[in-house]
């Protein structure tokens, strides 16, 4: 592991190796109900006493709406070649299907070609957890017909936007949207239990691959992707209990939504739970229509979990061992911070042969940023780069084909259920007044991303 420290620069990753910072619509547009928009759930949960740990909104959010080319241009300062965000379903289809909302088509048209006129390559994530709404009213993704209206979203953003981003991500961290929403009930739309989980996970599943379909059918040249959170597995003995626990969370953590998507089917040998998807919610056809040739695998690890056997849970019997009880380092959410579940995850997700391409489409932390002066001094995050950037580098020199690396997030945000207390942006953002503030950390980009040597 102590190679995972070595010094290394910009030009160790190669020339072509891609450099961006990521936002998602719901967490920074704000303008909530401005130019037609509807509702997404997360406009829902919000309105809901106690699911917000700060009890705030996003109605504001970062006001990226109105301020994103202000925002384009501090990712350009800091050297980053490449802008991820997402287009907001509601936005464009504010009843989730049927009329078209040209006013939100309009806004992704002035953002894209801001972003080309700024020298920034759009990379566009279809979904990012802002389901519409009337959708969820209908079923949400519990319900079969979601699938078909996701198709329908998808070919009208593509065949208005095709010809101008060649670069799509089809959703963002399945499991986390679907076990949060579907089945813990932290996140929208706040839904509790396996009879949840299960149909949404499979619906997801088909959606995927049915969106991935339509930007091929309709984008000459398409580069397409989707994206998975994924966690490096550690059990805490090496018991067979154990052992059989590690089996079981990986299945569920990291393979549940990929080896679906690689024609392999769910992971039910391993996680014997998934056999209800077969018996109670997927059609003959179905299994013909999960998988997809994805140009790339977007990866997403933020901390590993060590877990062991736990007879009290239903249904995985498993828990996790919290680092709090391991005394390692974390972050500000209490995430463990470890470099080598970074390199670990990739090495996993390359060794499947379907997997042709690697791009970690998300990498950060959250620390307790304060100003100091009019400076933040984030220098916790600066390590974690560093560490975590030591450790793609690694997989990279051992074969890994990984060619890209997008930091979250540009500015602070809406940080989900964790409200605006959680700050991961390279720019910190007076939410009172909307300033932003360049950090050391993205500074240290800037550094990073310029240097010829």
């Amino acid at each position: 592991m102590e190679s995972l420290n070595a010094p290394f620069s910009r030009r160790d990753f190669g020339d072509d190796f891609l450099w961006g910072v990521t936002i998602a619509a719901f967490q920074n547009e704000g303008a909530h109900d401005k130019d037609g928009r509807g509702k997404s759930i997360w406009d829902v949960f919000t309105q809901r006493k106690g699911k917000i740990k700060d009890g705030s909104h996003a109605r504001v959010a970062t006001d990226f709406y109105n301020r994103y080319f202000q925002d384009l241009l501090l990712a350009k300062i800091m050297g980053f070649s490449v802008f991820r965000f997402s287009i907001s379903w509601p936005r464009i289809l504010p009843k989730g299907s049927g009329q078209v909302n040209s006013a939100g088509l309009a806004f992704y048209h002035r953002l894209i070609d801001a972003c080309l006129e700024i020298g920034l390559t759009p990379y566009i994530t279809l979904y990012h957890w802002d389901l519409p709404h009337a959708m969820e009213t209908r079923g949400g993704w519990c319900h079969r017909g979601v699938v078909y209206a996701f198709e329908e979203y998808v070919r009208i953003c593509v065949r208005e936007y095709g010809d101008k981003v060649k670069h799509w991500i089809v959703l963002n961290e399945p499991f986390g949207f679907t076990s949060l929403g579907y089945m813990l009930g932290v996140h929208a739309p706040g839904k509790f239990g396996l009879s949840y989980f299960l149909p949404a996970v499979h619906h997801v599943v088909l959606a995927q691959a049915a969106g991935a379909r339509v930007i091929r059918e309709e984008v000459k040249d398409a580069v397409i992707g989707t994206t998975f959170s994924c966690s490096h597995i550690i059990p805490y003995t090496q018991n067979e209990r154990d052992l059989l626990a590690a089996r079981k969370a990986d299945a569920l953590f990291n393979r549940m939504f990929l080896e679906p998507a690689l024609g392999m089917g769910y992971p039910v040998h391993d996680m014997p739970m998934l056999k209800r998807i077969e018996r109670r919610y997927a059609l003959w056809r179905d299994w013909d229509r999960m998988a997809f040739d994805f140009d790339f695998i977007g990866i997403q690890h933020y901390f590993p979990l060590v877990v062991r056997y736990n007879a009290f849970m239903p249904v995985v019997g498993v828990s996790e061992v919290k680092p709090r009880y391991r005394k390692v380092p974390v972050t500000a959410l209490g995430w463990e911070i470890s470099a080598g579940g970074m390199y670990a995850v990739l090495k996993q997700f390359a060794a499947y042969r379907g997997v042709k391409r690697i791009i970690v489409t998300e990498g950060g932390a959250a620390f307790t940023d304060q100003p100091e002066d009019g400076r933040i001094k984030d220098t916790a995050r600066i390590q974690y780069f560093q560490d975590y950037l030591g450790a793609v580098l690694q997989a990279k020199r051992e074969g890994v084909p990984v060619d890209g690396y997008f930091a979250w997030t540009l500015t602070d945000n809406f940080e989900w259920a964790e409200g605006y207390r959680a700050r991961f942006g390279l720019v910190y953002v007076d939410f009172e007044t909307q300033r932003r503030t360049i950090k050391d950390s993205g500074y240290w980009f800037k550094t990073f991303l310029n240097e010829e040597g």
